[in-house]
């Protein structure tokens, strides 16, 4: 399961579905299972790295591994090492059944939510390797070996090849004082590297998900259930009473939100932050950002298709009158009939006088009966008036994809209000509009805010409303327009909050 696999800091690497992967657990550089991608790296991340990550083939003590003499997993080649850091899944790996083990892992609801890619392993070479250090040993019926057994046998795994030192490295348990040495350490770390002033103030649980957690070592789990503190928010009042952060309650929200923090504070001061390294990425996963990159860009244009009103000018000039045309295009052919056909007055190079299919071209149907039609325009009226003539509609494209819809472009609306007393809740719709996905959109809401969010069909209408818990209007409006390039004159906002 996703969960329960260790990322690292650089982000996912790139991968397609039914790639061989080889699993290991912390602290052993020896895989103990392996199996196939069930999605690539790109689906991986739209399900916000949820649900099954590797269909299991062989592992471990299985069936196969005590029947066969020698080792050999088909069609492996080379594999990539996945790092599992769920204790529970040394007892999936051990199971009489992978198809038992992936539905136990189901039920797993507490991960690190990280992802470490290692070195290529080759798969013939490790296998044989620790089936020479094992074929001594005694034959045994593998019914008869409890799951105990089994775990205790994972640690004897060896292998020959160098690994590198990080993933040898010792995951032992933390002391209450260790903890809140690290919690310390990664406050500072958020504090010099990515904390900024303009976020400021920030609530307590962002700043531990978005800023306190990334900063931990490589392979360390950080729960500020196991420091002396025991709660986030004890926790920075008490940093707040030595002086290098000031915090506040959100009497609406009920959360602790860090408000500043003072650079020419001692602990600030003699706090030098680690650099973080950073591995150069391969072309695949440049293509992918590349691509994720151009799936964000926006381009929205106002077209128009003529009218029957004004089909009679585009069929005099020979213009194709089932084509769409920009507002220039179509200005150009209003002004091609009247060079056509001398329209301009010469007397008043910018006045233009209406003949009887102009005319009707621009006010049939707007002048009532009895009204006298006008004989003349100035030109800087006609281009707008010919237009509006005309039918509306927009193109959309984002990326690789296009579409042309009729009628004008319509707003995306976001509005705050309140439920349940003080408790605000901030929904939208209109999404599908500049070809974002709701769901997409409200998982990637989820973790940005980290806030629950929900999507359900609007009635009666074709379309999906986007519903997140708390008042970001503003910060909702604003990453739509950054992330997602979405026009503001595009985005109505309505906070029925205040009075």
């Amino acid at each position: 399961m996703f969960p329960g696999i260790s990322v690292p800091q650089e982000g996912l690497a790139s991968f397609l579905a039914g790639e061989p992967w080889a699993v290991k657990v912390p602290g052993n550089p020896a895989a103990i299972a392996v199996g196939a991608t069930t999605m690539s790296s790109t689906e991986a991340l739209k399900a916000s790295l949820r649900g099954k990550a590797l269909r299991i083939t062989h592992y471990y003590h299985d069936l196969l591994w005590e029947s066969v003499e020698g080792h050999y997993v088909p069609n492996a080649g080379f594999l990539e090492d996945v790092v599992f850091e769920d204790p529970a899944f040394l007892q999936l790996c051990t199971s009489e059944s992978c198809e038992g083990a992936s539905e136990a892992s189901n039920s797993q609801q507490n991960g690190s939510g990280s992802h470490e890619v290692g070195e290529p392993v080759d798969v013939t070479n490790s296998l044989s390797e620790s089936n020479q250090a094992s074929s001594s040993l005694t034959q045994f019926d593998v019914e008869n070996v409890t799951a105990e057994e089994r775990i205790a046998g994972v640690g004897d795994l060896t292998i020959k090849e160098n690994v590198p030192s990080e993933e040898l490295s010792d995951h032992h348990t933390l002391s209450t004082e260790d903890v809140d040495a690290l919690l310390d350490k990664c406050l500072l770390q958020a504090l010099h590297t990515t904390v900024k002033d303009k976020d400021l103030p920030l609530p307590g649980s962002t700043l531990w998900s978005n800023h306190i957690l990334p900063c931990r070592p490589p392979g360390i789990t950080l729960d500020i259930k196991k420091s002396s503190y025991k709660k986030l928010s004890k926790w920075l009042q008490a940093k707040s009473s030595t002086g290098l952060i000031a915090v506040k309650e959100d009497k609406h929200k009920k959360e602790v939100m860090l408000s500043s923090f003072d650079r020419n504070h001692a602990e600030y001061s003699s706090f030098k932050p680690e650099k973080r390294k950073v591995e150069k990425k391969n072309e695949i996963s440049d293509h992918a950002a590349n691509e994720s990159r151009s799936n964000r860009m926006l381009d929205v244009a106002e077209i128009y298709k003529p009218s029957v009103h004004v089909n009679p000018i585009f069929a005099s000039v020979g213009a194709d009158k089932g084509k769409l045309f920009s507002a220039s295009e179509a200005s150009d052919i209003v002004f091609k009939y009247i060079e056509k056909e001398n329209l301009v007055k010469p007397t008043d190079k910018s006045i233009v006088v209406l003949d009887a299919i102009l005319c009707d071209a621009l006010f049939k149907g707007v002048i009532k009966k009895g009204s006298t039609y006008p004989a003349e325009i100035h030109k800087k009226d006609l281009g707008q008036l010919f237009i509006n003539r005309m039918q509306a509609h927009h193109l959309v494209t984002r990326g690789s994809e296009s579409v042309v819809r009729k009628g004008a472009l319509k707003a995306i609306q976001i509005l705050t209000e309140r439920r349940q007393g003080n408790k605000k809740v901030t929904k939208f719709s209109g999404m599908e509009t500049f070809l974002v996905d709701a769901e997409a959109l409200a998982s990637e809401l989820q973790k940005k805010f980290a806030c629950s969010t929900s999507v359900a069909e609007l009635p009666g209408k074709k379309g999906h409303e986007v519903l997140v818990q708390g008042g970001v209007i503003d910060d909702l409006a604003k990453h739509l327009v950054e992330q997602y390039g979405i026009p503001k004159r595009y985005i109505e906002v309505l906070d029925k909050t205040k009075k």
